[in-house]
């Protein structure tokens, strides 16, 4: 039972989601472990937090699915340390030659230049603004953004280009931005999204480890709705058979914390993430693995995830109807309308630069 390819030990991943590090589908070699000969035993190192720098050369990504409000995003970071073993981007991990498991929760990479970059990138001549989105894959406010500030940095610059942006987060971290985001949301300029999957702490602890605790983060709502900044909850991911009977609960939790709408998505288990939540499942929920998993294949044609538009994020069938129906009738009695009103486009200016001629006229 190593790290290459096998359940890791209890004690050198504790604090982690995943509970393996199975190689990506990129690399070439699957991960062997070599014992080096001598009959001594060995201690081995845990899953310590690396971060690595690297130099962007561009930041706005652009998307053209039909599923998504938006139609860019920037991320600041790729891997998250947030850990949780159900997130959707871990394969993303694979194109660095890394693990969607442990890797991608462990071994970070912050692109220290991202500020910068998006600067330039919307001063050129050809920019045409639209909502971005931030944290749509990694978590931009995970615990190395205290130590980095690259999401508070980006945040100024979109300030000073009165740039409309939408933020997800799970992090408690955004509430030191507030002195940025108040100021914005008077102009219509942000919107900020809070993922609550379970109000259960033994499940979120185990699930999502180094999240704040449900209540923590139903705190931030209140927070950043005090302060002016509209706040969507977001209950994602749905877990059928493990959280699913907890929307009502959590809807009316959010409505109490301050939320003005809410939204769901159904848990998606693309490529190296499927794998990962059934390891999971057999370790911490073993009775119930079986449900979780005949539900998802239910919804998605017997496979385990379909990746079509227009179906990935909710899957179809009598149980995603019902899931789909009851947090509709929850929203609506709470008042938590699935839409919001739109950012501010209009607003939108490029800031002088430090040795622009200044207009004497």
């Amino acid at each position: 039972m190593d790290e290459f390819g096998d359940i890791v030990e209890h004690t050198r991943r504790r604090g982690r989601g995943a509970l393996s590090n199975v190689a990506g589908r990129f690399e070439r070699l699957a991960r062997v472990e070599a014992h080096d000969g001598w009959d001594i035993p060995e201690a081995r190192a845990g899953f310590g937090t690396e971060l690595r720098v690297e130099r962007a050369g561009r930041i706005i990504t652009y998307n053209r699915s039909p599923d998504l409000p938006f139609d860019r995003s920037i991320n600041p970071y790729r891997g998250c340390e947030h850990g949780c073993v159900y997130c959707f981007a871990r394969p993303s991990h694979a194109y660095l030659g890394l693990s969607p498991g442990l890797d991608f929760e462990t071994r970070l990479v912050a692109k220290e230049n991202a500020p910068e970059v998006l600067a330039r990138e919307l001063s050129a001549r050809s920019y045409r603004v639209a909502p971005l989105a931030i944290g749509t894959n990694t978590d931009p406010y995970q615990p190395v953004e205290k130590t980095q500030e690259i999401m508070r940095r980006c945040l100024e610059v979109l300030r000073d280009f009165r740039h409309p942006v939408a933020i997800v987060t799970k992090g408690a971290l955004i509430e030191r931005d507030i002195d940025i985001l108040a100021p914005m949301a008077r102009d219509g300029l942000v919107r900020v999204g809070v993922s609550v999957t379970t109000l259960d702490n033994d499940v979120a602890r185990r699930m999502e480890p180094r999240v704040p605790r449900p209540s923590r983060r139903l705190a931030v709502i209140r927070r950043l709705s005090e302060a002016g900044i509209p706040v969507r909850l977001m209950v994602s991911p749905v877990v059928p058979g493990l959280t699913d009977h907890e929307i009502e609960a959590i809807l009316e939790a959010g409505r109490d914390a301050g939320a003005d709408a809410a939204s769901w998505i159904m848990l998606r288990l693309p490529r190296e993430v499927s794998p990962l939540v059934q390891e999971w499942l057999q370790a911490h929920e073993p009775g119930r693995a079986g449900k979780v998993m005949a539900r998802l294949r239910e919804m998605h044609g017997g496979k385990e995830y379909d990746a079509r538009w227009s179906h990935r994020m909710r899957g179809e069938g009598p149980h995603a109807r019902m899931i789909g129906a009851r947090f509709k009738t929850a929203a609506r009695r709470l008042g938590l309308a699935e839409g919001q009103p739109g950012l501010r486009c209009d607003l939108f200016r490029v800031p002088p630069r430090v040795g622009d001629q200044l207009r004497l006229f």
